[in-house]
């Protein structure tokens, strides 16, 4: 589903992202660990093209992201074919940025109707289904304001899912909330999972990427340290500095 080769990420003179190579299998769920700074957002947003890579290539079942590839050579795609692209590829941010001036069911549909072109009906049909989903089924003509926190996020996964994605992002959904929110997030997209939804997680509940991924990368210094299942990564890592980050964020 994910290749990523050689990514390098700079902004001005400060280098990011330096060289990660990552790969994900359709179905299956990389979380990104490490401490802040360490370039796992920024690796995430290449992902879908909001931020362009120096170097390297990432595609996406099959397809570069933001690129075409001609005689050996990429060249960056036009901003309505990288849209198309992106469209593929939901993502859920920290801040669950939903439009405070649309009920829950209207943040839902406005994507499915201006850039899938579907019929209401259909994107109205959908949207209660995913409601449904992630618990919400009664607030759907409630505006963002009414809601908590870990309402609203599972409001913004419902809305990356309306588009009917091939591929989720999640960078850091839990970091916002309180703490007694976190589950109730952890939940949905546990079940996302189960599902079995190709996805990328950037995250720091340690107990989630042990229960659910199938790959735990450790990122540090915009490089990936070690990688592997989850219960080598976390329960047996073989660097250094993957112990010390575990010792503290595990304490």
């Amino acid at each position: 589903m994910v290749e990523a080769v050689g990514v390098h990420k700079s902004y001005g003179g400060n280098r990011v992202v330096k060289g990660i190579d990552l790969t994900v299998a359709e179905g299956e769920v990389l979380c990104l660990i490490g401490p802040s700074g360490s370039g796992k957002s920024t690796f995430l947003r290449c992902v879908n093209h909001l931020e362009k890579i120096d170097a390297g290539s990432i595609s996406v079942a099959g397809d570069l992201v933001g690129y075409r590839e001609h005689n050996g050579w990429l060249h960056e795609l036009r901003d309505a074919e990288t849209a198309k692209r992106r469209s593929e590829i939901g993502m859920v941010f920290q801040h669950f940025n939903l439009f405070p001036h649309m009920t829950v069911l209207e943040n839902l549909i406005e994507a499915p109707l201006r850039v899938r072109r579907e019929k209401r009906g259909a994107a109205v049909e959908h949207a209660r289904a995913l409601l449904t989903r992630v618990g919400l089924a009664d607030r759907a003509d409630a505006y963002p304001r009414a809601l908590s926190g870990g309402q609203q996020q599972r409001v913004a996964i419902a809305r990356a899912l309306a588009m009917r994605p091939k591929l989720m992002l999640f960078d850091e959904p839990t970091s916002a909330l309180d703490p007694e929110l976190v589950g109730e997030v952890l939940d949905v997209m546990r079940g996302l999972a189960a599902d079995g939804m190709s996805m990328i997680v950037v995250t720091h509940e340690i107990g989630f990427a042990r229960e659910v991924a199938h790959t735990v990368a450790f990122l540090d210094d915009g490089v990936v340290v070690e990688s592997g299942p989850p219960e080598r990564v976390l329960g047996s890592p073989r660097h250094e500095r993957t112990r010390s980050f575990l010792a503290k964020v595990l304490s």
